[in-house]
């Protein structure tokens, strides 16, 4: 059997632009690229009937993140909270947590302030622009 390694962490969007701003401004990743696809073999693969795919892919360190917006769009969801069947979140690792808050623009939606949980581990938990959950730690 193939053995499977990690590529990227995708998340869908409605507005490729504003949330590409947020984790390149705000986030501080370096865009690596972007690009379009559509065709009969991308619907065929994602199994959207005509889609077209808008991607951005940004260096998270470790980490591919691919942003993607799709034409057409699906019913609109939300992120719900963390703890619902499904939830999803993105999480990246900083040396000090409570820097990376400090540093946050005052529009930028977080949980709670830093919280050191009783593993030893220190979290952050935000929101992009669409309401996606980000987690933010240092270990």
């Amino acid at each position: 059997m193939t053995e499977l390694t990690g590529h990227h962490v995708g998340v869908t969007v409605t507005d490729l632009e504003e949330v590409l701003a947020f984790y390149r401004d705000v986030l501080g990743f370096d865009v690596l690229d972007r690009f379009t696809v559509s065709g009969e073999a991308f619907a065929d693969g994602v199994g959207v009937a005509g889609a077209t795919g808008r991607f951005a892919h940004l260096d998270g360190g470790s980490v591919r993140v691919e942003l993607v917006e799709y034409d057409p769009e699906g019913p609109n969801c939300t992120a719900d909270a963390i703890n619902q069947p499904g939830a999803k979140h993105v999480g990246f690792v900083v040396d000090d947590v409570a820097a990376f808050y400090d540093g946050l623009p005052a529009d930028v939606e977080t949980l709670s302030e830093p919280r050191t949980t009783e593993s030893g581990t220190t979290i952050l938990f935000l929101r992009d622009p669409e309401g996606n959950l980000v987690e933010v730690l240092e270990t």
